[in-house]
């Protein structure tokens, strides 16, 4: 798509959005449309296009003929409840297989597909180093962003969140210069809400990434104490930078590392009262946003993941303190990144007579974030372990990405 625009430079801003959305459209529904597309008349790319026009996933803007509306209107006599599931929500079988395992309730699995299939929703995360979030909506009004009054149920206690409709372009506005808000979806900072940063805390953020988490770790602290913000790609530490100066934040030191057993991070072994693992994974929770990573990889990918998670989770408990707590977080719904990673971490933790205990971090009733020591203190390895011991975060129950976090204090 960006190699496409940069050899079309005189396509405007509005064409360009109006293009990648019926792109992403199309990559959302790939294998549904192109099931569909069979039998139709000219080019595969155009019936596809057409295909998620008549959807209603974009605006109309393509005239179909006679030929292609007739074949459309054969398309839309079709009943998709007799496809597969798998073929009708666009997912490769081997993911749709660990999908439907995870959701075995049909009307869920219903539910959980159509989501998938819809547009993610645009979220910010209100930066109250300088500036509060009626603040923030009032500046958006002010500049013709719709901001919802609403939010769903199991958001509406984080603090920091607003939500914006349509695709605005927020880094004209002079809020976003000024470092007023982020772009960071609602799954994203409940992570970071969880947490739990305090003030003149030391927090490693192993996988810092471009920094969405470790700003607003940073925010949380209100800039007390010290954050060190590694990862493996310079290039994404350097676009944390400008970011980092917009916010404000004056607590953070972004470190470049080889690996997670880099001997830079010798010097903070046992001196973190917070590590923060958000884990590299498959992406599976963002698929409404990035649609194309369900192509991407496979099987075999998640069994290279898994050991990296693994050994990632491992090295960071070296670093924390006594006393202190141990995030592993993925944007993964599926168990071989998350729960198989804890249970054979904490295999090797108890093994080598290694001290954690497993905290309870999930959603109350009231949608509420916490985390708890679990009164049986430490963890059996022998047992599943209890409802609410992980955070779980889904797209068609929370609207917002698919996470996954587990939490862990040393005594």
């Amino acid at each position: 798509m960006q190699g496409f625009f940069k050899a079309t430079p005189a396509a405007g801003r509005r064409d360009r959005q109006r293009l990648a959305d019926h792109a992403y459209a199309v990559i959302r529904s790939r294998r549904l449309y192109a099931h569909l597309a069979e039998g139709g008349p000219g080019r595969l790319e155009r019936r596809l296009a057409l295909l998620a026009q008549a959807d209603g996933s974009v605006p109309e803007w393509i005239e179909p003929n006679s030929g292609e509306q007739a074949w459309l209107e054969r398309v839309a006599r079709i009943d998709r409840r007799t496809l597969p599931w798998a073929v009708r929500f666009s997912l490769p079988d081997w993911l749709a297989d660990r999908l439907n395992r995870l959701l075995p309730e049909p009307a869920e699995a219903e539910r959980f597909g159509q989501a998938l299939l819809r547009p993610a929703g645009l979220d910010l995360r209100v930066n109250t180093l300088k500036a509060q979030p009626e603040q923030v909506r009032r500046a958006l009004l002010a500049a013709g962003v719709v901001v919802e009054n609403e939010l769903p149920a199991g958001l509406r206690h984080l603090p920091t969140l607003l939500r914006v409709r349509g695709r605005p372009n927020l880094a004209a506005l002079p809020a976003f210069e000024q470092g007023w808000f982020e772009v960071q979806d609602a799954g994203s900072q409940w992570v970071v809400h969880a947490a739990g940063p305090r003030r003149g805390q030391t927090v490693v953020d192993l996988c810092a990434g471009a920094g969405g988490k470790t700003l607003a770790l940073a925010a949380a602290m209100r800039s007390r104490g010290q954050i060190y913000a590694c990862d493996i790609s310079a290039r994404r530490l350097q676009s944390m930078r400008p970011r980092l100066a917009r916010s404000g934040a004056t607590n953070v030191q972004p470190m470049r590392i080889e690996s997670e057993h880099d001997a830079r991070l010798a010097r903070l072994r046992g001196r973190a009262d917070l590590v923060l693992v958000d884990a590299p994974c498959g992406g599976s929770g963002t698929l409404r946003r990035n649609p194309d990573l369900k192509w991407r990889y496979g099987e075999e990918e998640l069994a290279r993941l898994g050991e990296q998670q693994r050994s990632i989770l491992s090295a960071a408990a070296d670093l924390v303190a006594p006393g202190g707590r141990l995030i592993y977080a993925t944007c993964s719904l599926l168990p071989e990144e998350n729960e198989a990673v804890v249970r054979d971490t904490e295999a090797g933790w108890l093994a080598a007579g290694r001290d954690f205990m497993r905290l309870s971090i999930g959603l109350a009733a009231d949608g509420r974030g916490a985390v708890d020591a679990e009164p049986a203190g430490p963890f059996p390895l022998s047992s599943e372990p209890a409802a609410g011991t992980f955070l779980r975060l889904w797209p068609h129950r929370h609207d917002c990405d698919g996470f996954f976090a587990a939490a862990w204090q040393r005594p």
